[in-house]
């Protein structure tokens, strides 16, 4: 929002939210009525026209956060946090008020008659009268526009965007789209008036014009040099994405929209525009001081990583922000998501963070659970982790942490498999169990006296019920296999604390994989499910709390946070996630990883996560000071 919102701020369908789409419907509609019977493409043309624009947009936020998260060419190095996107949300709007435009066009102006499909003449006009008219008058408009009067009013909400993505060039009011495309509609307008327009045109024109403009935000530097050696005067008709990056840094330079000639004509030339073009095109991959390894949750997921849409990614995966829609792209998402899983055999970037002085990149597994779930896929998925590990290792990062499966028992034994094929690994190897195991244990009310265990045995369920039966809290367990599986990692002296039941009164449940939905329904009204899995489990009962899977909130100093893990919330991590940082923060040389390494020091973990800024989730349902001591481990 501008600082001091003027006239025609908002965009007309802006109470619509996410379902403005509908303007589009009788167009749609229209258009395949039209076709069935008249065989009238053009509107059907309008749609596709649409349908390009959203793709082609978000080819360019996927490629751009893909190159900015590697650090390849990058050209500013700041952060983009959550009341961005949230401002950025609109994107889409300029789209569908030039489809309703050219639409109406089609139909009232247009009416009956047919554009051909190509003409020369028409083309060329179009390019001429972008590169004169259109680039005068826009530059002049957008000095205009930095006017104070204006600026505050308009195009500071433009401006509130100083690391720019593709998407923040379509990011303005609604007044100053008018302007707009009144000044960029002049070529098509004009061949119209003419008869020169042809549908090869328009399309061709439009696309050039988001082309320049995503370009001109994306933040990394693409135009290689040689261009600019080979044809000395293509500076001053293509501008470079640095060239406008430092209009948002410095604001009162570079205003051409994408043929820099009329800064060099009138004098508004950054003095820094060549060298910022060259240093950027020198910046090589980043090194991070740490990485975490993840995978895919679900098939909608693909959409929700920061490199699927921005908007979904920036909240938790479980919500309906975006449900009609993932619902409509399903038969994409399945085409997608067999590409991604059968094709990709690699860990790849999509996200970097910075904490301090540290650089946290985030990779991905593209496997979904079942892959994890299958024998056949076990040797391929270790196969890519080992990889991925050793060329962490040749990069000199400090710290791999294992996130969601890929630290299966089963798999891997939670990572103790790379440990002992590369024992002079210098990288260093996290599960973070401790700090889960902690997270949970803190997250247990005061004056608590028993709890019910029910799911998969695991390091993290072990390490729980080890300190609970130690501090003589009773865990209550419900199947016979689970109770032997824990009791085996129990001192003699704390067993009397483990007791196999059928009584399902406890109010506290200590929840894993595997928990059924019967098991759920006998719980008491007002059970709080604490959850040690990885996975949480389905809230089934709206008279009880479910606590989220073991996480914390990380720093007010934790940078470039602009999406949400999974079905967490805003900044929020898993402490799986968690331990890998505070592992690198804190400069421990032992691994954490395998099922015999020793889980005694998990307090040492969790006071370092304090120290170092996390803290721990709150809900209603608890009502104890984090750093309690009701409940401890030795």
């Amino acid at each position: 929002m501008a600082s001091r919102p003027g006239f025609l701020t908002d965009w007309p369908w802006a109470p619509l939210g996410s379902f403005k789409y509908l303007l589009l419907a009788p167009l749609v509609i229209d258009s395949i009525y039209s076709y069935a019977t008249m065989r009238d493409y053009e509107k059907l043309l309008v749609v596709a026209m649409t349908v390009w624009r959203i793709v082609h947009s978000q080819v360019w936020i996927s490629l751009s956060r893909y190159q900015t998260a590697k650090g390849t060419k990058r050209i500013l190095n700041k952060s983009i946090e959550f009341d961005q996107v949230d401002r950025e949300r609109s994107w889409d709007d300029q789209i569908i008020f030039n489809s309703l435009i050219v639409y109406l066009t089609k139909v009232y102006v247009l009416g009956t008659d047919t554009l051909p499909f190509w003409r020369t003449d028409g083309l060329i006009l179009v390019a001429l009268l972008h590169a004169g008219p259109v680039e005068f008058i826009y530059y002049w408009f957008h000095r205009a526009l930095h006017h104070h009067f204006l600026y505050s009013r308009y195009h500071s909400h433009h401006h509130s965007s100083i690391v720019t993505e593709p998407i923040t060039s379509v990011v303005h009011p609604f007044a100053e789209h008018i302007g707009y495309t009144l000044i960029l509609g002049l070529p098509l307008v004009t061949t119209l008036l003419c008869g020169t327009a042809s549908v090869v045109s328009i399309f061709l024109y439009i696309t050039y014009i988001d082309f320049m403009n995503n370009m001109g935000h994306c933040n990394f530097e693409l135009i290689p040099g040689f261009l600019f050696s080979l044809l000395p005067p293509l500076k001053f008709l293509c501008y470079t994405p640095s060239f406008h990056s430092l209009h948002h840094t410095q604001f009162r330079t570079n205003y051409s929209l994408f043929m820099p000639m009329y800064d060099y004509m009138y004098g508004t030339t950054d003095e820094c525009s060549d060298s910022l073009y060259e240093t950027s095109l020198e910046k090589e991959e980043e090194k991070p001081d740490a990485i975490h390894l993840t995978h895919l949750t679900s098939v909608d997921s693909i959409y929700h990583l920061r490199l699927g849409f921005a908007s979904l990614s920036s909240h938790p995966l479980s919500s309906r922000f975006y449900l009609f829609l993932l619902f409509l792209m399903k038969p994409f998402t399945l085409i997608l998501s067999f590409i991604l899983t059968s094709f990709s055999s690699r860990t790849f970037v999509f996200e970097r963070n910075r904490f301090r002085d540290l650089t946290l990149h985030t990779h991905l597994l593209p496997k979904f659970p079942s892959h994890y779930m299958s024998p056949e896929q076990k040797e391929c998925i270790n196969k890519m982790i080992e990889s991925a590990i050793l060329e962490a290792e040749k990069k000199g990062v400090k710290v791999m942490s294992l996130g969601l499966m890929n630290q299966g028992e089963e798999l891997n034994g939670y990572g103790e498999m790379y440990v002992r094929k590369h024992p002079k690994l210098k990288i260093r190897i996290v599960d973070g169990s401790s700090l889960a195991a902690e997270v949970v244990l803190h997250s247990i009310p005061v004056r608590t006296r028993e709890v019910l265990f029910r799911g998969q045995v695991t390091k993290v369920a072990r390490a729980i019920v080890f300190s609970l039966c130690q501090n003589a809290i009773k865990v209550m367990v419900l199947r016979k296999e689970e109770h032997s599986m824990l009791a085996e990692f129990l001192d003699d002296s704390c067993k009397e604390n483990l007791v196999l039941t059928t009584n399902y009164n406890p109010m506290i449940w200590l929840v894993g994989d595997g928990v059924s939905t019967k098991e759920q329904k006998m719980a008491k009204e007002g059970t709080m499910f604490l959850p040690f899995s990885q996975f949480p489990p389905d809230k089934l009962r709206k008279d009880c709390v479910y606590h989220t899977t073991p996480a914390m909130i990380i720093p007010h100093s934790a940078q470039n946070i602009d999406s949400c893990e999974n079905w967490l919330g805003r900044r929020v991590m898993s402490a799986w996630r968690v331990g890998g940082i505070v592992h690198s923060l804190e400069g421990w040389e032992e691994h954490e990883c395998g099922l015999d390494n020793s889980i005694l020091n998990s307090p040492r973990v969790w006071e370092a996560a304090l120290r170092n800024g996390f803290q721990p989730l709150r809900t209603s349902s608890i009502f104890r000071d984090p750093r309690d001591s009701t409940i401890r481990t030795n």
